[in-house]
């Protein structure tokens, strides 16, 4: 049976952008396609710039896709790039048409729950929680997003095994994407061990960016690593997000918690509404006899919840494949899924999507603000 330029650009349709989570033909990013006589396929596609990153990927799936037709004998992906115009083309197709939005204006939509994960102080586990929640959602089948906005102490990157730098389509910051989530770090323009030497402007700047030029899409949830502390960044999210929520992260010292209190009382300030406490490193499961072991005292917590007069939404205990997740780039909820902190984490996650409002809180589009 002679293979058909239909049937391969059928069995295209199934080759998903994984950054731009669309199907190479919706994309146009096909071009021609030949069959040889003996079942030799070539397939044309333009990438969106010159040496992409996921090059080896695309590759990788349009061959075993086209090697499912019946009939094909072997497959040669001719790799080209796209020029200014079609990249044009390309970012008015992935905003549905519509013209570019005005400078300043937010790209996250009006239906994304925003979530802020906060912490007074650095070494709560904030990030590391972040990520794994953000996992745990995509895991009960929604759409999320990720912005590292801890500027100067950025680690997403470096937890989710993303290494390559954003694809830029006509000015359009097309987000890397890592276990189906959709991410933006300061990380992925930086060269290896470089720092971020800014001022207060430069990181309004930046919240500015992440919130108006990245394609996030029709996202379900858009989680935000905070910095730690009551700085510039929590002033300027709370301008350009008022409406958001935030969870407060501590740990069970006594100390901790009264550092978290400033946090929460910042979000307040700043309309950011504090939906409740995340009690981590609660405690350790022992291995051999399966009993707990409070390293860090106990109550913190708690007694932050009863503080602030919200929930104690959840006690994460410690756990080595947290640190094991954070090293090789594979968050434990993903790794370990079973384990009593990823288990805690999902309960986490269906706690927080439970308590979700039925009428979504329709987000103010404005320039930021700087205070």
């Amino acid at each position: 049976m002679a293979v058909t330029e239909e049937q391969v650009r059928e069995a295209l349709t199934r080759v998903i952008d994984p950054e731009l989570k669309q199907d190479l033909v919706t994309l146009q990013m096909v071009r021609q396609i030949a069959i040889g006589d003996a079942g030799d396929v070539t397939v044309g596609v333009a990438l969106t710039i010159p040496g992409c990153p996921l090059k080896a990927t695309i590759d990788q799936d349009v061959r075993r896709e086209v090697q499912t037709v019946e009939g094909v004998a072997s497959v040669h992906v001719d790799f080209t790039s796209m020029s200014e115009d079609e990249r044009a083309q390309l970012a008015t197709r992935l905003r549905g048409g519509r013209p570019p939005q005005p400078a300043g204006e937010l790209s996250v939509s009006p239906r994304t729950r925003i979530i802020a994960v906060a912490s007074g102080k650095g070494g709560v586990g904030k990030s590391s929680l972040t990520v794994n929640l953000a996992i745990a959602f995509q895991q009960l089948g929604l759409e999320v997003g990720v912005i590292d906005a801890d500027i100067y102490g950025f680690s997403v990157p470096g937890m989710l095994g993303i290494h390559q730098r954003p694809v830029t389509v006509d000015s359009m910051i097309v987000p890397p994407v890592a276990h189906g989530l959709k991410t933006i770090s300061i990380g992925y323009f930086m060269d290896e061990g470089g720092a971020v030497l800014w001022r207060g402007p430069m990181l309004h700047k930046a919240m500015q960016q992440f919130l108006s030029d990245v394609h996030w899409g029709e996202l379900d949830v858009l989680l935000i690593d905070m910095p730690p502390g009551t700085g510039d960044v929590a002033i300027s999210l709370g301008s350009l997000l008022p409406h958001s929520e935030a969870v407060v992260v501590t740990t069970p010292q006594a100390a901790a918690q009264r550092v978290a209190e400033r946090a929460a009382a910042v979000s307040e300030r700043v309309n950011m509404r504090v939906v409740g406490v995340v009690e981590n490193m609660a405690y350790r499961v022992c291995p051999c006899c399966g009993e707990r072991d409070e390293l860090f005292g106990s109550g913190g917590g708690a007694s932050l919840a009863g503080h602030l007069e919200v929930p104690l939404l959840a006690q994460i205990p410690l756990e080595p494949a947290l640190r094991e997740g954070g090293d090789s780039g594979v968050p434990f909820t993903v790794s370990q899924p079973d384990s009593p902190a990823a288990v805690a984490i999902r309960e986490l996650a269906e706690r927080l999507h439970s308590m979700r409002t039925q009428d979504p809180v329709q987000r103010i589009r404005k320039p930021l603000k700087i205070v």
